[in-house]
């Protein structure tokens, strides 16, 4: 291996961070077998490692560290859990969070348990804190019995240590530590020197042009309607509440409506970074016979599975960072009243009929069982626990009557075909008011290509009246005598919930959703759910004849994100659902990243892990990541926190080039986004951060600039900065938590997107904060964990071995003649169907 060339500052006084830097570094190449030739360089206020091979230097002593771990003949051969937990070792050191003083070493040093099996090469992070705490070293004696102490005297004992702490003394100019002999290592003190426990704290000083900033609002108000702005209504499909989302259910509506919110608010997060007034709505989906039969399974009342599983939501929702303005729940005193008043207009206007249905009934316990009461032998594939809506071994969706001896799932009885009298709303009366208001909304609000096929079918096909009501008590009451024991049918109320949320959130709902002149409405939701937002939902407003109701603007929808090459399955133990993200100690943001880059938009999309690690190391750590970084070290390194007079070098000819790029694909963000095309939008925003490094990458920042010319030197830091916390604004609706990382290393406040970029945000004689990492990489070896724990061989259901063990082939062949007709019928054309449908996912 080839010597690589140290650059050492001197002067190095003792209690110096220029030999706290150098004593990192000697270390290193001793402990991981690098072969250094160490140069001492006056007036430099960093050490740095020049790589001429691949064309770089590394200016910072923990990078150096790190890269010495990985190349040297003695690496550091770790992966997984021990790199992530050394990287936050690493960067807890770097926060400046008093790790020099005794107590908070003591219980930083218990925590980490480094490895004592001198055969073993240190850690990046114990080499690190070892040279931060160099000074606590020279009065620690095993007589103190404390962790700290007899990690310290370990490491003083060590071959690597001896060499390194010798040569951090022959390179530096004064000699900071008194070599030990080694009588008093393991009996009594150790000698050394002292070094301070902090640098100087910087003065925090702001200087930032006025406007560029994003709007905060106090979060004690409620967002309402403002008159003459632009006011964004933002809903996404509530889930239905007795299940454990996964990736697909959360970009396909609550991460990919946060996304657009926040621009938004990315279309919420980019709408609030635009400054525009957004309010954005969801909660949980809780009434229906799916939540009946889970509670049942569960041995507990609905109300009480419900509260569960809210919750759950909730908390899963939040670890993702995604920005409700309010989360709340359809089974609330709101939802009856609103559900109630739609139900009695759409009576009062005469678009509701009574008509009688055909169902199942249980004799023996005397009640009409719901599609998934009912069980029996599918006729496709003979799988003997088929339920009334759908195989869950083939997948057929199905009606209660077509199973092969139906069941009563609660006793086992066989059921009656028996009448039962329902509420219909008469869509095919409605039809063409529907379809003149589809016409020109979904042309003016630009719809999703699959948001209009799916519409444009259901009308083609012709409306047919709609069964609202069921035979259940699960649900909101139907205020219509002799309806007592019945409940508006899901699919009718669950749109519904939207406003009652609302209403939950803030008494003057009705500004937000009656008034249709100054509110846009953007919904977003999987493909299942489609006409039950452009067709149902706004139909059934259209027949209340409220003239002002808040109708559809604009409809988001996504196909299907399958993992590895198949479904998700909770029961098979096979892809990641949203508890499990948070079990890989990945943060949010790359998950949320991973996400949106790869939303379903336009048709089905996999998860793939290898990809997922790829995106991760490729993307966000050696193009975002390096980009900002390097900056920020630098400017910590060079100019002490300042950012420097960029002012007379800015106008630099040949940086015109950069910012006309910059601005050419700002310009194709916003309108990607505007247009809620959310991957394009993420792809132009990492495009943008790709041309900050092309920038420095071409106009050399280095030392050498820095020290022969300071003027473009400054231009080039001042532009970099600027376009760093320009990024910090572009990723805020795709990755908030590393916005907030980003606009916190500048010492700035979060950014507003602009119209056209200039070099105007941080101005000259700003102080910048501390660098920190973004991301981490992603090893091999974590891929391959991940992938088994997720990929099916998790403990399988116990019911998956049952289903194998009642496929009955007889039974399927007796239905053989049937299977041409089996596929799902257009819902459009089946007014009387029993498979309950949802308009969540």
């Amino acid at each position: 291996m080839a010597s690589f060339k140290v650059n050492i500052p001197i002067p190095a006084p003792s209690g110096s961070s220029a030999f706290t830097q150098t004593l990192k570094v000697c270390l290193a190449a001793s402990a991981y077998g690098v072969p250094a030739q160490f140069v001492k360089v006056s007036g430099q206020t960093n050490i740095s490692l020049e790589i001429p091979k691949e064309n770089k230097i590394l200016i910072e002593a923990n990078a150096i560290v790190r890269y010495f771990a990985a190349i040297g003949s003695k690496p550091w051969l770790k992966s997984g859990e021990e790199v992530l937990k050394d990287s936050a070792l690493i960067e807890f050191e770097e926060s400046g969070q008093g790790i020099k003083a005794a107590d908070v070493a003591e219980r930083a040093i218990s925590k980490a348990n480094f490895s004592a099996d001198p055969a073993l090469p240190p850690s990046p992070a114990e080499i690190i804190l070892f040279s931060n705490l160099w000074d606590l070293a020279s009065t620690s004696t095993s007589d103190d019995g404390s962790t700290l102490a007899n990690w310290l005297i370990r490491i003083i004992g060590t071959e690597w240590a001896k060499i390194g702490t010798e040569q951090a003394i022959t390179h530096t100019t004064d000699k900071l530590v008194t070599k030990s002999d080694g009588k008093g290592v393991g009996k009594g003190a150790v000698k050394g020197v002292s070094i301070p426990a902090h640098d100087t704290p910087r003065e925090m000083i702001q200087r930032i042009n006025e406007g560029t900033g994003m709007k905060i609002r106090d979060p004690n108000e409620s967002i309402l309607p403002i008159h003459g702005e632009r006011n964004i209504l933002i809903t996404s499909a509530l889930p239905y509440v007795n299940n454990v989302p996964h990736l697909g259910n959360i970009v396909g509506s609550v991460l990919s409506a946060d996304a657009f919110s926040r621009q938004e608010k990315c279309y919420l997060l980019y709408a609030k970074a635009r400054n525009y007034n957004t309010l954005y709505i969801c909660g949980t989906d809780e009434y229906g016979t799916a939540t009946e039969t889970r509670a049942l399974e569960e041995g507990v009342s609905p109300r009480a599975l419900c509260d569960k599983y809210n919750v759950l939501h909730a908390e899963i929702y939040k670890w993702f960072d995604i920005g409700f303005d309010y989360f709340g729940r359809t089974t609330t005193d709101a939802q009856t009243e609103i559900a109630q008043d739609i139900f009695l207009n759409l009576q009062k206007s005469d678009f509701l009929v009574e008509e009688s249905m055909t169902q199942l009934f249980c004799e023996k316990h005397q009640g009409f069982l719901a599609d998934r009461f009912v069980e029996g032998t599918c006729p496709k594939c003979g799988y003997e626990d088929a339920r009334g809506d759908q195989c869950d071994t083939c997948g057929l969706l199905l009606d209660p009557f077509e199973l092969i001896n139906p069941r009563c799932k609660l006793d086992g009885t066989g059921p009656i075909k028996r009448d039962s009298k329902h509420i219909f709303i008469q869509l095919d009366k409605l039809q063409p008011e529907i379809e003149e208001w589809v016409n020109k909304a979904s042309e003016e609000g630009q719809w999703s290509k699959n948001g209009r096929i799916i519409t444009e079918s259901w009308l083609k096909t012709g409306l047919k009246p709609r069964c609202i009501t069921r035979d259940l008590t699960w649900g909101t009451p139907v205020p219509v005598p002799g309806y007592e024991d019945k409940v508006m049918y899901v699919w009718f109320d669950a749109c519904i919930g939207y406003i009652s949320i609302t209403a939950n959130y803030t008494k003057e709902w009705k500004k937000w959703w009656k008034n249709k002149d100054e509110v846009k409405l953007y919904q977003f939701m999987g493909k299942d759910n489609v006409p039950f937002h452009t067709v149902v939902f706004p139909g059934t407003k259209i027949g209340t004849r409220e003239g002002n109701w808040t109708m559809l603007h604009h409809i988001s929808t996504t196909e299907y994100l399958q993992y590895e090459g198949g479904k998700f399955s909770k029961s098979r133990g096979i892809g990641v659902f949203g508890n499990n993200a948070q079990d890989t100690g990945i943060p949010p943001s790359v998950w949320r990243y991973y996400l949106l880059s790869s939303r379903p938009e336009t048709s089905d999309t996999q998860f793939v892990w290898q990809d997922f690690a790829t995106k991760n190391n490729s993307e966000l750590l050696a193009n975002l990541g390096n980009f900002v970084n390097r900056l920020i070290k630098f400017v910590n390194a060079k100019y002490a926190g300042v950012v420097p007079n960029y002012t007379t070098g800015i106008n630099d000819l040949s940086f015109g080039q950069y910012k006309e790029s910059v601005n050419a694909l700002l310009k194709s963000y916003i309108e990607e986004l505007e247009n809620v095309h959310i991957r394009a939008g993420l792809e132009k925003a990492m495009a943008i951060s790709g041309e900050g490094n092309r920038f420095l990458q071409d106009n050399k920042l280095d030392n050498a600039l820095f020290t022969n010319s300071p003027e473009k030197a400054a231009a080039v830091v001042g532009y970099g900065l600027n376009l760093v916390y320009l990024l910090s604004a572009l990723i805020y609706p795709y990755m908030p938590a590393t916005s907030e990382s980003i606009v916190k290393q500048l010492n700035a406040p979060p950014r507003a997107i602009p119209d056209v970029w200039d070099v105007d945000g941080l101005l000259p004689g700003h102080v910048i904060g501390r660098a920190e990492y973004l991301f981490s990489r992603i090893e091999e070896k974590q891929v391959q964990e991940w992938k088994n724990k997720y990929g099916g061989k998790q403990e399988v259901d116990a019911r998956d071995a049952k289903k194998e063990k009642k496929k009955g082939k007889p039974a399927a062949k007796q239905q053989n003649a049937k299977r041409e007709d089996s596929a799902s019928p257009s819902p459009a054309s089946t007014p009387t169907a029993n498979v309950e449908i949802r308009p969540v996912v």
